[in-house]
């Protein structure tokens, strides 16, 4: 009898199990009953020698499969795709099972001995710090639940890297399956993690009424507290630097800022932020103040302030953030300045915006950006990293369905999903100390403005996946027409300063490498030490950190990395070097901002930088 066909859609070799397989059985599940291969992968599993009498369901593969084909986890579609996997290679799966079975019973009975517990035990490392208390390592019952969860962890991380799936769909299922295991670590929950209950005893149940105060205020902010937020006010003490806004419309604020030299370089700075989150990332405190350094080493400095977006602006696009806001500000600066070229800085998608910005004066043979810096910016979308996770066809379809008569993109919705890009230090942490221990987080400046996002309109975002991360259209000449011209990088021949983030989960360093060389001009590609912003908020003062330089470009970025020098201290000193070099001869500082024509409407920071999401 021929068998059914979600049957024979199984039996396809493993090697054609790719994405388009994982999103079209994602819309048409396989039914467990008539997917002979499933049962037989659960018979074997029942029939596979018990791990342990205790936790059986951690080791269990149909378990597992159930598990991950269930609300809310991801997993279930790239799960179904795989069953022929398992089919071909059921050996291999049940090696794994019985070896971390051992593993697993041996713990048991080393439990049931007395053999757990001690601090002197030295089997772990590195040490895992969701368990540096030591009372997961001396009492026995929580030394057994932090060794059980590392053997499941390591577990689940391998079965899913040897999963037969395509790069994509592969990085999809580890994806989710770092967030399971992040998620059930026995130091997340109050019953089994001794370091809260230890502190409930000690403080007569007090640290749990924090904790629950702490919970139901989070609820109410619908997000979670990562820092003291009574600790900064922008304007009091976070975005101080002195200066004014000299134009404002409906998209965004231009500030300029006072010169706080006796001289200045004749071509201003103009600076595009992210207009994803608040431009003061480059305006902190005054000693970790990137705008604050750049003014203090004469540069004269214009920033576009991005407007927090409101439900009637929901449709603006891609072009009206180029036309109302990049080159209305490029207008602006020049007649402030009266300078015949400007220098400009783009910072993360805000670098994105001024690419494509370039490539449109290009296109038309305007002449008046004299250099660029990227720093962290993405322009190649080959390989987009994790976030790529969350952005496939269906994904898209459904948000332009969603915001085709308009609508926002919420501030909380991309915070979200950057969160879960390191959920261990951006969500889980905060759980443990915040409602399980009670405690308030201390204040850091940084992660204050982390939860200080911006709404986006719809129609912007929409373009901006589909376009990039999607078709990767950016990097083909021509392939977009923005402004009434063909978009084509390869016409920007200005020098450049690329500024990348070892440790970036939401560039990665070689694709900001990748996106280097799709410029003509000359390029100076920088290497930073740490993360995304980290990276870049590097004050020169502290000497912290390091950075790596060489010549662009190598064949391969890891051979530029491998030929690289590393440099102790903190780029911004090698950037403004480079600037100061093209910002012009010194000429006397102007005695104020703006001019006649522009006079300050008010200080900075302005009032679009205060306006928080709702």
């Amino acid at each position: 009898m021929a068998a059914p066909d979600h049957g024979a859609r199984l039996s396809a070799p493993v090697s054609s199990v790719k994405v388009a397989d994982v999103n079209r059985l994602a819309k048409d599940p396989v039914p467990h009953e008539k997917e002979p291969q499933v049962q037989a992968v659960k018979r074997a599993s029942t029939h596979a020698p018990e791990a342990c009498p205790g936790p059986r369901q951690a080791l269990d593969l149909a378990a597992l499969l159930k598990a991950f084909h269930s609300p809310p986890f991801a997993g279930g579609e790239i799960l179904s795709a795989v069953a022929a996997g398992l089919t071909h290679e059921l050996e291999r799966w049940l090696e794994l099972q019985n070896r971390y079975g051992e593993r697993h019973l041996a713990l048991w009975m080393r439990l049931l001995a007395g053999q757990l517990g001690g601090e002197n035990d030295q089997e772990e490392a590195p040490p895992d710090r969701r368990f540096r208390s030591s009372e997961w390592r001396r009492e026995p019952l929580f030394d057994y639940l932090r060794r059980a969860y590392l053997i499941n962890a390591e577990w689940l991380n391998t079965a899913a890297a040897q999963l037969p799936l395509d790069a994509a769909a592969k990085r999809k299922v580890q994806f989710f399956t770092r967030q399971w295991i992040e998620a059930l670590c026995p130091a997340n929950f109050p019953a089994t993690n001794p370091q809260a209950l230890k502190r409930a005893v000690e403080t007569e149940g007090q640290s749990l009424l924090r904790g629950l105060r702490n919970l139901l205020a989070d609820l109410e902010k619908g997000r979670l507290s990562m820092t003291d937020e009574s600790a900064f006010e922008v304007g009091r003490n976070l975005a101080i630097t002195p200066g004014g806004v000299i134009y404002q419309n409906e998209l965004m604020q231009l500030i300029q800022y006072a010169p706080s030299t006796p001289r200045v370089h004749a071509l201003p700075l103009l600076i595009v932020p992210p207009f994803i989150n608040k431009y003061y990332i480059l305006d902190l405190q005054p000693e970790d103040s990137f705008v604050r350094f750049a003014v203090e080493n004469g540069l004269t400095v214009f920033l576009i302030s991005w407007r927090n977006i409101p439900p009637e602006l929901g449709q603006l696009t891609w072009e009206d953030y180029l036309e109302r806001a990049v080159f209305q500000a490029m207008e602006v600066v020049h007649a402030v300045s009266d300078a015949p070229q400007i220098n400009v800085l783009g910072f993360c998608v805000g670098g994105t915006l001024l690419a494509t910005a370039l490539a449109v004066l290009a296109a038309r043979g305007d002449e008046r950006v004299k250099c660029a810096t990227f720093l962290t910016t993405m322009l190649d979308f080959e390989d987009p990293g994790e976030i790529s996770v969350y952005i496939d066809e269906a994904y898209v379809a459904r948000k332009e369905a969603e915001y085709r008569q308009g609508g926002l993109m919420r501030g909380t919705e991309l915070a979200a999903a950057f969160a879960s890009l390191r959920p261990q230090d951006l969500i889980w942490h905060y759980v443990v100390h915040n409602y399980l221990l009670g405690e308030t987080p201390p204040p850091f400046d940084l992660l204050y403005w982390n939860s200080d996002g911006a709404n986006l309109p719809g129609a912007l975002y929409c373009w901006y996946v589909r376009h990039m991360y999607l078709r990767n259209a950016l990097k083909v000449p021509g392939a977009l027409t923005l402004c009434g011209v063909p978009v084509d990088l390869g016409k920007i021949r200005i020098p450049a300063y690329f500024l990348a983030a070892k440790e970036d989960h939401i560039v990665p360093w070689r694709a900001a490498y990748a996106s280097a060389r799709l410029l003509s001009g000359k390029i100076d590609f920088v290497l930073t030490a740490s993360g995304h912003i980290a990276g870049v908020i590097n004050p020169a003062s502290k000497n912290r950190r390091n950075y790596w330089t060489n010549e662009f470009p190598a064949t391969t970025p890891e051979r530029w990395l491998e030929q690289a020098r590393s440099v102790p201290g903190s780029w911004w000193k090698h950037w403004i070097r480079w600037i100061k070099r093209r910002s012009g001869r010194a000429v006397p500082a102007p005695a104020g901002v703006g001019s006649g024509v522009y006079p300050s409407l008010e200080p900075a920071p302005g009032s679009y930088v205060k306006a928080r999401f709702e």
